[in-house]
């Protein structure tokens, strides 16, 4: 009997795919595309993390990232043969291999860059007379014998350095050598001799035998410790006058270490081992943050001790470049969980209209297989077999697709989302479809959404959602998103604020059909009433495709609009830092530019406006106001970006200071306007009266009051009163005429702004420009009047915050989820249309039949499909409004725009609703309506009424 049944499953199957080979494929790609997406997101979080992981490790500096192992000479109690050998290369190398393979997963060292050596700890005095004295005070050198110079070095000139005789600690000559840059800052030649005192007996005479240049000077190997590469001019901070001295490097030969043991400089093995990051993955950053936290601390180290004794230390600062890396995924995870969770959602509704569409095809063919004695385990178990051979191969062939398109990430999670889209389909076909028939029906009742009452299960299912959406959005609101860590409950508040307004919008949808059809019916004509009689009719399980409208407009609208606040975000942080379209100062803060420079700047092409600044930091506030008011700590002083001065946080007597900008009202209003600052009160400080511009030459008095805009902070702390000020500009008095919450090219809170026609001293220190200059030319203009200027571009400062890995890999799953979201969204409407087509054809022939016209015809099924799209695509927008208003408090938008930028600024970002993202998918929606609905009425009509009628009474 089995076999008999076996025998009789397959003819089935290989039957309904050759009877409907349309529908088969058309799920199939549906399956596939949707197993597609639904594999390559948790690859595609994968890899934008292990980039993200690696990008951090290989841009750290190398002093920050590699493993050091160090530990103090060998003890003074030890015989001398055994000092030495610890310190030459055979040994170092002994432990150095066995400390490379004790290196627990998944740390590992980049072979090509490891070095083991000694190196003095101390500084040597170098006293010879040919050496550089920048302020009169001689250079101080480190030594260092490390393995490895031959193959991470060339030959410039000289010889390598050797050991022709054994060196010991009794040896009182060694070969060395130096890269160019040491060589030529500290006038070092082939053949130079420095001396190191020792403790016993006469100094150390190292004579440098070659000079070598780097082969990688980016590399670990000379990256590690700077001064090994690069000598650099440090103050010495022991000096009471500002004195500076030269320090650098030696490099002696590898078995010159056991030399150094007989100085005074503190002598230090180490093992140097600068990671590897090409096979580390995203997630293996927990593992190697816990991985080096063993090491610095915990049994990793003592396992580190057994190998190269019991006083090696470990030191590295990889522990906090994976915890800053940990941090920035774990802010940006959860607001990436928002727009797959709404997806996903999308996707498992349109699977399920794709399943209800079937089932309402094959409605009168399965109810007359159950009218027959069919059992609904046999239909089922037909249905899921059938479903199954379409869909499973499409599963698997998005899998296998999302693994060749996304090439890094683990697999279990891939295979586990397209598993469960097979799973999701394979059951909901086989179990709506035969619920349906659980008895058996020869006509059921007509589903009219006029007449339809909802069940009071339905009710507290509704109920219960709504509880729940509320307790997600008001947890969001309450903590954030920025806390880190992913809530699914929270990340899933969109979909539950979508899913509500479908469950409202579809009880209220009867309401205005009923005041609608009420004077269509007494119109002459029959199409308004038989469309709206039509919309009203339509199956109560309509609350399907208008949920999944809805969760697609708002994920939609959700996703734009985060992908238009990145970027106004980081064209409001581009312009805070530059302050206008470019920016023309000197290197120092008092800086002047020459007039020449103005004039040639402003008649460039491409210029729309000038504005010239003097900015002069470091203004002390007066004394009579400086301590006064409780508003004035309120006020911060965060700087600008360029133009941060160190006495913009203090003035002389630990009073607070302030910064001071001269202005032309007329030109800075110009530009404020087009910047989108806040606007000037420009007429507040006409230079008329007291504050008349003063005679070429003229000395401005204490006793002249200058009219000032301040910034609030500075306001509240002046008052109304006027008081005198010492600037460079000049002596006068101020009075707060007004304030402005910012001003151009500055992030500071404390500010002045003045007419630059009153003060004495006038010269602009900064210009800024509107327009769209050209970049060479610019720096053309800047750099021919002989002088060092920097030259800012807004466009070169927007660019700097799209460089991470981790947030452009954030930024394009957001245009995915776009994509997708407005994707499924169409394919919502399509679906919806397409159940009820049959009906409709069969109607148009009827109607036909009755004198009705083909453009009478095309006006009814438009009409018909108006209002459901007109309520999908209002009930979207606003949905999606809503949903964005409700969780932009929680919303903080920094970890994708700003963060891992030096010098950004690290304000909250909020949410805000975007205007495109809202308006266009519902355009869409309802002109896909309208388009399909012309389609369904031109091929209604190229077909006879009689053919169409011949094809069954569909009701």
């Amino acid at each position: 009997m089995s076999d008999g049944k076996r025998a009789a499953s397959a003819p089935w199957i290989r039957t309904r795919l050759r009877t409907a080979p349309g529908a088969a494929v058309a799920l199939a790609v549906l399956v596939l595309v949707t197993a597609f997406l639904a594999a390559a997101f948790p690859r595609a979080v994968d890899a934008y993390e292990t980039k993200g992981l690696r990008h951090d490790i290989r841009l750290a500096d190398a002093g920050r990232s590699a493993v050091e192992v160090s530990r103090p000479q060998p003890g003074l109690e030890l015989p001398r043969e055994q000092r030495e050998a610890e310190v030459r290369g055979p040994e170092l190398t002994r432990v150095g291999g066995a400390l490379l393979k004790a290196l627990p997963a998944p740390l590992r060292a980049d072979p090509s860059s490891v070095a083991y050596g000694i190196r003095t700890m101390e500084p040597v005095l170098a006293t010879e007379p040919w050496l550089p004295r920048p302020d009169t005070v001689p250079p101080q050198l480190s030594y260092t014998a490390q393995t490895g110079l031959k193959e991470h070095a060339r030959l410039v000139s000289g010889a390598w350095p050797t050991t022709p005789d054994a060196v010991t600690s009794t040896s009182r000559a060694v070969q060395g050598t130096v890269t160019e840059e040491t060589a030529a800052a500290l006038n070092m030649k082939v053949g130079s001799a420095l001396h190191l005192p020792t403790a016993v007996g006469g100094p150390l005479k190292v004579t440098v035998t070659g000079i070598v240049a780097p082969r990688d000077p980016g590399g670990g190997y000379w990256s590690a410790d700077p001064l090994v590469r690069t000598p650099s001019l440090i103050p010495d901070p022991t000096s009471p006058f500002p004195q500076n001295y030269w320090t650098g490097t030696v490099l002696l030969a590898e078995d010159a270490g056991p030399a150094l043991l007989a100085t005074a400089t503190e002598p230090s093995l180490f093992w140097r081992f600068p990671p590897d990051a090409s096979a580390l993955t995203g997630p293996d950053g927990s593992r190697l943050a816990s991985v080096v936290d063993s090491l610095e601390s915990g049994p990793g180290l003592l396992e580190v001790r057994a190998i190269a004794g019991d006083t090696a230390e470990v030191l590295t600062g990889l522990g906090h470049l994976v915890q800053a890396n940990a941090r920035m995924r774990d802010a940006i995870s959860p607001v990436i969980a928002v727009a797959a969770l709404g997806i996903g959602s999308v996707a498992a509704v349109v699977l399920v209209m794709t399943g209800a569409l079937i089932a309402a095809r094959r409605k009168a063919e399965l109810a007359l297989m159950r009218s027959r004695g069919g059992s609904l385990r046999g239909i089922g178990g037909r249905l899921l077999a059938e479903t199954a051979v379409t869909v499973l191969p499409a599963s698997a062939l998005g899998l296998l697709l999302s693994v060749l398109a996304v090439g890094e990430g683990r697999w279990w999670p891939a295979a586990l989302a397209a598993a469960g889209v097979g799973l999701l389909v394979c059951v909901a076909l086989p179990l709506r479809t035969t619920l349906q028939h659980i008895r058996p029906t020869l006509h059921g009742a007509r589903d009219d959404m006029v007449s339809a009452r909802p069940s009071r299960r339905r009710s507290v299912a509704e109920l219960t959602l709504l509880v729940l959406a509320v307790g997600a959005v008001t947890a969001l609101r309450r903590r954030g998103t920025s806390g880190g860590g992913t809530d699914l409950l929270v990340s899933a508040a969109p979909v539950l604020v979508a899913l509500i307004a479908a469950l409202v919008l579809v009880r209220l949808y009867p309401l205005p059909l009923r005041l609608a059809a009420r004077p269509m019916a007494r119109l002459r004509g029959a199409i308004g009433f038989l469309s709206l009689a039509r919309a009203g009719r339509s199956s109560a399980g309509g609350a399907l495709p208008l949920l999944a409208l809805l969760l697609a407009l708002a994920t939609a609208a959700f996703g734009g609009s985060v992908i238009a606040g990145i970027g106004d975000a980081r064209d409001d942080a581009a312009l805070a830092a530059v302050g206008a379209d470019a920016r023309v100062s000197g290197e120092s803060e008092r800086a002047t530019l020459p007039d020449g420079l103005v004039r040639a700047v402003r008649d460039l092409d491409g210029v729309r406006s000038a504005a010239a600044l003097r900015v002069e930091f470091g203004v002390a506030t007066p004394e009579t106001a400086a301590g006064g008011g409780s508003a004035d700590d309120s006020g911060t002083d965060t700087g600008s970006g360029a133009d941060t001065g160190g006495g913009d946080a203090a003035g002389a007597g630990g009073a607070r200071a302030m910064a001071m900008v001269g202005v032309d009202p007329a030109s800075y209003t110009r530009l404020a306007r087009t910047t989108g600052l806040p606007d000037f009160p420009s007429g507040l400080l006409k230079a008329t009266g007291p504050s008349a511009p003063l005679p070429e030459g003229a000395k401005s008095g204490p006793e002249r009051v200058l009219p000032v805009i301040a910034s609030p902070a500075v306001a509240a702390r002046l008052g109304k009163e006027a008081h005198a000020v010492d600037t460079l500009s000049g002596d006068f008095k101020v009075r707060v005429v007004g304030t402005v919450e910012r001003v151009a090219s500055l992030a500071s809170t404390n500010f002045l702004i003045v007419n630059s026609a009153s003060l004495e001293e006038r010269a602009p220190t900064t210009l800024l420009l509107t327009g769209a200059p050209d970049p060479g030319k610019l720096r053309a203009a800047a750099d021919g009047n002989g002088e060092e200027f920097v030259v800012q571009l807004r466009s070169e400062e927007r660019a700097r915050y799209v460089n991470t890995p981790m947030q452009a890999g954030a930024e394009r799953i957001y245009l995915a989820a776009v994509a997708a979201g407005a994707g499924y969204a169409l394919l919502a409407v399509l679906l919806s249309l397409l159940q009820t087509a049959p009906e409709r054809r069969t109607l148009l022939a009827r109607l036909r039949t009755m004198g009705l016209t083909t453009g009478q015809g095309r006006r009814l099924l438009a009409f018909e499909a108006t209002p459901q799209a007109l309520l999908a695509a209002g009930g979207g927008l606003l949905t999606g409004w809503a949903t964005i208003v409700l969780l932009s408090p929680g919303i903080d938008l920094v970890p994708l725009a700003l963060a891992g930028v030096a010098g950004s600024d690290t304000s909250p970002v909020t949410l805000r609703a975007d205007l495109w993202s809202l308006a266009l998918p519902a355009a869409g929606v309802v002109a896909l309506a309208a388009a399909v609905a012309g389609v369904q009425a031109w091929w209604a009509s190229r077909r006879g009424s009689i053919t169409e009628l011949r094809a069954g009474d569909s009701r």
